[in-house]
């Protein structure tokens, strides 16, 4: 008889080799562990989201895209040649990983100077004049003003009870009816102006309770209802609430913000919003004589921080034009703040139609003021009424479909 034999495969694993697998195993699970807690202990601005994404592409323009489509393909270069110098690698990936542009100085000095993220903005449509040493500013009051607890007394108040109406318009050929279409509001409503406040000629002191920016607002409001807008002024004070809650000047638009939605959630015709400012800069910045008249300027803020703020900058870039055609030099153009040290929002991600305009600066007069809402009432009036066209012809146009 023969023997048996049982064939097999037999596996010889050394010692080391076995520690080295669980060592690479316990050292991988540590690594995503670590990775995970870092990724979620990240503040949310630094997280990897859609807005975060959305910010980061905000630095690659159309230049520098079509330059690295051209370092795969030489073939684009040699279709344009009225580029810029094309960007070095090493500036490239220094910019990338530190957010800080050599060609733009205040890339680095907004984080070591105190204040100056103030002038941390981008130019996306620039007025006449307008450049970054003169951007709108905005700066806290003291603490005392803030709770007023020490207010200046008023003067030169004479006729400011009456909304003026320099060039009063016929009965308009269409109108909103009894609906409310435009929510004007103030964050700063304190804001207020020198020429009001006696002996008051510091700029961080014009603030005050009673006479300020919301006064703006009367005017808007007959100048649109004249053009058949209805629109609603809200006059809340938003300090008195901070004041109420213990909550500092920074907290203004977390506070504003409660305030819009909840007229949003009880008019559900409201369809724009403006929130109405004061610049801090003085009178020769801020003023612009128009056909002999003296103009207090507007500027268009808007807040870069909001993913969608295009469409927000797109309502403003029009009513920018539309001034530049009918009151050349009165807009000081369309600014994007995107600031550290900034709220850069401003309630602006709740509509694409929401939008903050600064009224003059500290030394402007409502005689000023007003002339300037009405020019602001009659470019907005022309752009909505055209709006409301191309609306109403789409619907149309979808219901014969």
């Amino acid at each position: 008889m023969k023997n048996a034999r049982t064939s097999g495969t037999f596996f010889i694993v050394q010692g080391t080799s076995l520690f080295k697998i669980i060592a690479a195993l316990l050292l991988f699970i540590i690594l995503i562990f670590s990775i995970s807690g870092l990724l979620t202990s990240l503040k949310p601005q630094y997280r990897l989201m859609s807005s975060s994404v959305n910010q980061a592409a905000t630095n690659v323009n159309g230049e520098l895209l079509y330059q690295l489509m051209g370092w795969e393909n030489h073939h684009f270069l040699k279709v344009e040649n009225n580029w810029a110098a094309t960007p070095t690698l090493t500036n490239l990936v220094f910019k990338l990983s530190s957010n800080i542009n050599l060609n733009d100085p205040r890339s680095l000095l907004g984080r070591e100077l105190p204040g100056f993220y103030q002038f941390d903005g981008k130019i996306l449509v620039a007025g006449e004049g307008t450049n970054y040493t003169n951007m709108p500013i905005e700066s806290a009051p003291p603490i005392e003003i803030m709770k007023a607890e020490r207010e200046a007394a008023l003067q030169n108040l004479e006729g400011l009870d009456k909304p003026t109406n320099e060039n009063p318009s016929t009965t308009p050929g269409q109108t909103t009816g009894n609906r409310q279409v435009v929510y004007v509001y103030f964050s700063h409503n304190r804001e207020s102006y020198l020429p009001y406040l006696k002996g008051v000629t510091n700029p961080n002191l014009a603030y005050h309770s009673q006479i300020n920016v919301t006064k703006i607002g009367d005017q808007l409001k007959t100048s649109l209802s004249d053009r058949g807008i209805g629109s609603f002024i809200d006059k809340t004070d938003i300090q008195a609430n901070l004041n109420k809650k213990g909550w500092n000047f920074a907290k203004s638009y977390e506070e504003s913000r409660s305030v819009v939605q909840t007229a949003m959630a009880s008019n559900k015709d409201l369809h724009y919003f403006i929130d109405i400012h004061r610049d801090s800069q003085r009178k020769d910045k801020t003023t612009v004589s128009i056909n002999g008249k003296p103009y207090a300027k507007l500027a268009f803020i808007i807040g870069g921080k909001n993913p969608n703020y295009e469409k927000n900058a797109k309502l403003a870039t029009e009513l920018h034009n539309l001034l530049q055609k009918k009151y050349k030099g009165l807009s000081r153009g369309v600014m994007v703040k995107n600031a550290a040290g900034s709220n850069s929002i401003y309630n602006q991600n709740l509509s694409s139609n929401a939008i903050l305009i600064e009224f003059g600066g500290v030394d402007n007069t409502f005689e000023e003021l007003n002339r300037s809402a009405d020019a602001l009432a009659e470019v907005f009036s022309e752009y909505y009424w055209q709006a409301e066209k191309v609306n109403q012809d789409v619907k149309q146009s979808t219901d014969k479909q």
